[in-house]
């Protein structure tokens, strides 16, 4: 809608209160409300001003004023709310030069989109992450100077298998997903299908159209909700709207979702698979029909060649967390592998092989997890891709064989990822000015991610004792 239709729409459908959303440098939704009176075609376009110095990754105390810019044609009303509720997604702008803020994840996002056109090499990307996440019954943590403990439970957890009641104290009736099993038991096993359908109807709402939904391998109520692809700022959007909804279902259920990447020892972990083609004129660039390998083209591969030469730096937007190398271990069939292939899930980058037809062909990345900005991760990989077909990168020779069942000898022969958020820092560290490219990230951006991550994740982690050195060291 335009700014003059939401007004309008909102005093004909008796909307009391207009929410303004956006996503501070990590990636985690906030938001600020306003009610109906405030709501004005010159308000829309003057902006609504808010405390940047408390949100994380923007401002100092000192230079702490900016404004929320209503994009307009994202309003929809927010089904959870009991007062009738408009919401909209909001980009974050300078109020003395009336210039976007550059570092609003979401003007990162819609600058690649411009800088793609601006490149001539196609007119169009497109995104198909997929999420997977947790809904547990509980979860308690905490962390002082004389203690440490996370504790999460559910009813269909393995572990509570010999539980004489239910979490939720009635009977235990069984039927739990066996470790590295949930994939895709029917109901009465799988007990979040309803769960799942209620936030498929929540996210079509949204105007989001889904593709199909399921439990996931682990225990305890992994799930996958997949939606149909779209433009990158668009799936952007639709992934922080994913977490809202999922979040929001599962509170409402009396239980509690996490996107964390590995929130349970000794089974999988959450992905993020992402889906991504570039198109010019309505043609799928990454389709030959004369390819001597899986169908793709030159720019397909030198696309997957900038993604493999770029991934250490990647992970630190796409795998941002030091939960996410918990996931990312070499072994343990995690895609840690720095190859492409078609069909194998043991490579980093998947060419998916359902069907044959031009529309179909893309690649898939395996790196990414949900913790990511997808702004950010978005972004990021476009300009790691980009950068592959204007240096024609070529990768590493595809392997099409179980990489997680190569001798040591071969296995040596195969770069992997980076072991740790650590690592990865250092590698953007070294290898950034393929993001640069067209103003799409800035240096005081990269600037403040490593400097945000250092001192607010990896010092925090590596600077407190771990429960389990107390197992393995007091007695020393």
């Amino acid at each position: 809608m335009s700014p003059e239709e939401v007004v309008r729409y909102c005093h004909d459908r008796g909307i009391g209160i207009i929410d303004l959303k956006f996503t501070d440098l990590p990636g985690t939704l906030q938001h600020l409300s306003i009610p109906l009176s405030e709501l004005t075609v010159e308000n829309l376009a003057d902006g609504y001003g808010f405390d940047g110095s408390s949100i994380r990754g923007f401002k100092d105390i000192e230079d702490s004023d900016m404004l929320l810019i209503p994009d307009t044609g994202t309003a929809v009303i927010d089904p959870f709310m009991r007062i009738p509720t408009l919401t909209m997604f909001c980009n974050v702008m300078e109020p003395e030069s009336r210039e976007m803020f550059s570092r609003d994840p979401r003007y990162v996002a819609q600058k690649a989109e411009v800088h793609l056109k601006e490149t001539g090499l196609a007119d169009v990307s497109y995104w198909g992450p997929e999420l997977e996440h947790f809904v547990f019954d509980s979860a308690r943590f905490d962390q002082n100077q004389h203690s440490s403990y996370y504790f999460i439970d559910s009813d269909e957890g393995i572990w509570n298998s010999g539980a004489e009641t239910s979490v939720s104290g009635g009977p235990n009736l069984a039927y739990k997903p066996r470790y590295k099993e949930g994939y895709f038991p029917a109901p009465p096993t799988d007990t979040f299908q309803d769960f799942r359908s209620e936030c498929v109807q929540m996210l079509e709402h949204f105007g989001i159209v889904v593709e199909k939904h399921h439990h996931e391998v682990a225990t305890a109520g992994q799930a996958e909700i997949d939606m149909r692809y779209d433009t990158l700022t668009k799936m952007a959007d639709y992934v922080i709207l994913q977490k809202y909804v999922v979040k929001n279902v599962a509170k409402a259920h009396g239980k509690v979702a996490t996107f964390m990447p590995k929130p349970l020892f000794g089974d999988n972990g959450s992905g993020m698979h992402t889906h991504q083609s570039l198109w010019r004129d309505g043609t799928n660039l990454f389709y030959d029909a004369d390819s001597s390998y899986g169908l793709i083209s030159a720019t397909c591969r030198h696309y997957i060649g900038g993604l493999l030469k770029h991934a250490p730096a990647l992970l630190a937007f796409i795998a941002p967390t030091t939960n996410s190398y918990r996931r990312l271990v070499p072994g343990f069939e995690a895609p840690v592998n720095l190859v492409y292939s078609t069909r194998n899930r043991s490579a980093c980058v998947r060419i998916p092989t359902y069907f044959s037809s031009p529309a179909a062909r893309r690649i898939e990345f395996r790196l990414p997890d949900p913790a990511c900005n997808p702004y950010l991760g978005f972004a990021a990989m476009l300009m790691a891709g980009l950068d592959g077909i204007i240096g024609e990168v070529e990768p590493p020779d595809p392997v099409d064989v179980n990489l997680y069942d190569m001798s040591p000898e071969d296995a040596a022969k195969i770069q992997q990822v980076p072991g740790s958020l650590d690592e990865v820092l250092h590698a953007l560290e070294n290898d950034y000015e393929f993001l640069l490219r067209g103003g799409v990230f800035t240096e005081d951006l990269i600037e403040k991610w490593l400097d945000f991550k250092r001192t607010n994740e990896i010092d925090p982690v590596r600077l407190r004792p771990h429960p389990y050195e107390f197992f393995l060291y007091f007695d020393v």
